[in-house]
C-alpha cells in the first residue's frame, strides 16, 4: 500500500518500535490517528487536510500549517509501517465574501465595488493572467508548496460548492438546520441571533454573499428563501454553489462531507473547535483528531495577518535563509507563541546544520526526537557546514565584502580543500549571508569609541595576537584573548575560575570587542573568528579602532 509519490522511509523495527515511544510532538499526535482509525478498512486512505483564506497573500503561517501536517502525516506512516494510504489536502475557502480589502495590495479604491463579493470573483488586483484575487493567492501559495517538494492536492472552495461535491452534505443541513441553530446561537450576543442564519446565499442580482436572515428552510426541497438586497423575496437551491455555509458550520460541513481524520489550526480557532466538531457530527461525519497551534507574532508582538501583512513573509525568508531552515522554526515548540521576524533568520539557519549533522551520531530513539528528520521525512541528508551562518555574517561586517569571491578567499584559507564547487551549501549561505548584513546588519552598525580601559585592552589584545603563529586555530586564539581579559579588573567575574584558580572572564570583555570591532551588540566565538578572518586582518582592524576609524 505504500504511495510511491512519498519519500521513502526506513521501516525497520527498531524505527517502527522507537516511533511507537517518541515524544517528539508529531509521533505524539500520529499515535492518536492510529487509534482512531482502530479496525476500519485500511484500504480506506487516512485524508490529511489543511485550512487557507486566500483574503490575503499567504505568510509563513499558512506554510507551517502544511509542513507541520506533512510532519504528523510521515511520522504516521512510520507507526503504520506504510501500510495505510494517506492524502493530504489543502482546501481554499475562496468562496468566503471579501469582508475587507488587505492593506498589502496595489490600488485598494480599486477593489472597492467588490467588498462582500466572493474572493474567486474579485478580480485580481496584482495583474498578471489570473483571472481572480482569489486565483491569485492560491497561486502563490502553490508555488511554495510546490517548490519545497510538498506532496498534497490542492482544493478550491468555489469549485467544490459548484461541482457538487458539498451537495450531498448541504441538503442534510437544510434537515439539521435547527439543531445547526440550537448550536450557533447560544455562542452570538442578542443583535446577531436575531438575525443569523447558517446559509448564506450569494445574491442572484449582485452577486455579493449575503449575510441575511432566513424566511424559510425547506428540507423537502432543500432550498432556502430570503429577501435579497433590492427587497425581493427569493428561494434558491442550497446545492451547486448558489449558497454557502458561515466559517464556522462550514468548517464542520467540510469535515462530515470529506470524511478529514486530522486538521491542525491556530489557537485563534480554539474556542470554536467544540462548535465545528458538534456541526460534524450533526452532519453525520465523526469529527477529526485536532492539533492547535501557538500563533506567530510580528516584531512588536501582534498576531501576524494576512490582510495586514505584517510579520514575514514566504518569499522574505527564502531571501535569506533556506526554506530547510524555515521548516525548523515551524517544528520547534509549536504550542509556543514565537516571534517571526528578521532576527530570527540566522539562529534557526545555524542550529538546522547542527541537527542534520549530529543525525548520524545519534541512536534511533534520539534520531526521530531530532527536527532533521521531521524536515526531510526521514532521509537526511549529508551536509558538511565548515563555517556557521552568524559566522559568516560577522565576516562579512569585518571584511566589507560585498560578493561571494571576498567571502570564499576567507574561507577557503581557513579550511583548506572547501570551495564553493565542493560545498554548494555553503556556497547558498554565503549569498544568503551578504543579502541579510546588508539589509538588516549593516543598517544597524555602531562603533563605540574606545575609552582609556578599552584602549589599554585592545592595545595588549593586538600584542598577543602579534606573538601567535600564524596558522593558530581558534582555541589558541580564544585562550589569548581570554588572557588579555583576566588581567584587568573591568572584565574579571569572580564567579568564574580562570585556569589559575584566579577570576575568570565576564561576558562585558566580548561585548566591548563586538562593540568596538564589529559595531554590534554580540557576535561570534572571538577565537573561531579570528582564526577565520585571519590575525593579521584582526590586529588591522584594532588599529582602525583604536584611531577612531570604525567610529568615523
Amino acid at each position: 500500500m505504500t504511495d510511491q509519490s512519498l519519500p521513502s522511509l526506513d521501516l525497520s523495527q527498531e524505527f517502527v518500535e522507537a516511533a511507537t515511544k517518541s515524544k517528539a510532538w508529531p509521533f505524539e499526535e500520529a499515535r492518536k490517528l492510529v487509534k482512531r482509525i482502530g479496525s476500519r478498512d485500511l484500504e480506506k486512505p487516512v485524508l490529511f487536510e489543511t485550512g487557507y483564506g486566500p483574503s490575503g497573500l499567504p505568510h509563513i503561517g499558512t506554510f507551517g500549517e502544511v509542513l507541520r501536517t506533512t510532519m504528523v502525516r510521515t511520522a504516521f506512516r512510520l507507526l503504520t509501517e506504510d501500510k495505510i494510504p494517506t492524502r493530504l489536502l489543502c482546501f481554499s475557502d475562496d468562496m468566503d465574501g471579501m469582508r475587507k480589502i488587505p492593506e498589502n495590495v496595489p490600488d485598494r479604491a480599486a477593489l472597492e465595488p467588490y467588498l462582500q463579493m466572493p474572493l474567486s470573483t474579485v478580480p485580481n488586483p496584482f495583474g498578471g493572467d489570473y483571472e481572480s484575487f482569489a486565483a491569485h493567492n492560491n497561486a502563490m501559495l502553490r508555488r511554495f508548496l510546490d517548490t519545497f517538494g510538498f506532496d498534497y492536492e490542492f482544493a478550491s472552495a468555489t469549485e467544490y460548492y459548484k461541482s457538487g461535491k458539498f451537495d450531498e452534505v448541504l441538503v442534510r443541513a437544510t434537515e439539521k438546520y435547527r439543531k445547526i441553530m440550537d448550536v450557533m446561537l447560544p455562542t452570538l450576543g442578542e443583535e446577531r441571533q436575531a438575525t443569523y442564519s447558517p446559509f448564506l446565499p450569494i445574491s442572484p442580482t449582485s452577486g455579493r454573499v449575503l449575510y441575511v436572515p432566513m424566511k424559510d428552510v425547506n428540507p423537502r426541497d432543500g432550498t432556502i428563501t430570503f429577501d435579497d438586497e433590492t427587497g425581493e423575496e427569493i428561494t434558491l437551491s442550497v446545492t451547486g454553489g448558489k449558497v454557502k455555509l458561515q466559517w464556522k458550520p462550514d468548517f464542520g460541513m467540510r469535515w462530515a462531507a470529506l470524511d478529514v481524520d486530522f486538521e491542525m489550526f491556530g489557537k485563534d480557532h480554539q474556542t470554536n473547535a467544540p462548535i465545528y466538531d458538534k456541526i460534524c457530527n450533526i452532519l453525520g461525519g465523526k469529527a477529526p483528531e485536532h492539533y492547535v497551534y501557538e500563533l506567530f507574532l510580528d516584531e512588536n508582538g501582534e498576531k501576524i495577518s494576512k490582510s495586514k501583512g505584517n510579520g514575514l513573509s514566504i518569499d522574505e525568508w527564502l531571501t535569506y535563509a533556506s526554506p530547510e531552515s524555515l521548516a525548523l522554526y515551524n517544528f520547534q515548540k509549536p504550542k509556543t507563541a514565537k516571534k517571526l521576524y528578521f532576527d530570527v533568520i540566522p539562529k534557526a539557519v545555524d542550529e538546522y546544520y547542527t541537527f542534520v549533522q549530529k543525525y548520524e551520531q545519534m541512536p534511533v530513539e534520539q534520531r526521530l526526537q531530532n527536527p532533521a528528520w521531521h524536515i526531510h521525512s526521514g532521509n537526511i541528508p549529508k551536509i558538511d557546514m565548515p563555517v556557521p551562518f552568524a559566522m559568516l555574517l560577522n565576516l562579512v561586517s569585518a571584511s566589507n565584502a560585498e560578493n561571494k569571491e571576498v567571502l570564499w578567499a576567507f574561507i577557503s584559507r581557513y579550511a583548506s580543500g572547501v570551495t564553493a564547487e565542493t560545498h554548494p551549501e555553503l556556497d547558498a549561505l554565503v549569498g544568503y549571508a551578504i543579502r541579510y548584513f546588508d539589509d538588516f546588519v549593516k543598517p544597524t552598525k555602531s562603533f563605540k569609541v574606545p575609552d582609556d580601559t578599552e584602549r589599554m585592552a585592545l592595545e595588549q589584545l593586538d600584542a598577543k595576537l602579534a606573538g601567535l603563529p600564524e596558522n593558530a586555530d581558534g582555541a589558541e586564539i580564544q585562550d589569548a584573548v581570554l588572557d588579555v581579559a583576566r588581567a584587568i579588573e573591568r572584565y574579571q567575574d569572580p564567579k568564574k575560575k580562570g585556569p589559575d584558580g584566579g577570576p575568570g572572564v565576564s561576558v562585558a570583555w566580548f561585548s566591548a570587542l563586538y562593540q568596538l570591532l564589529l559595531g554590534q551588540e554580540k557576535g561570534p566565538r572571538f577565537g573561531s573568528f579570528v582564526a577565520l578572518y585571519g590575525i593579521d586582518e584582526t590586529r588591522e582592524m584594532i588599529r582602525k579602532a583604536l584611531g577612531g576609524e570604525l567610529a568615523a
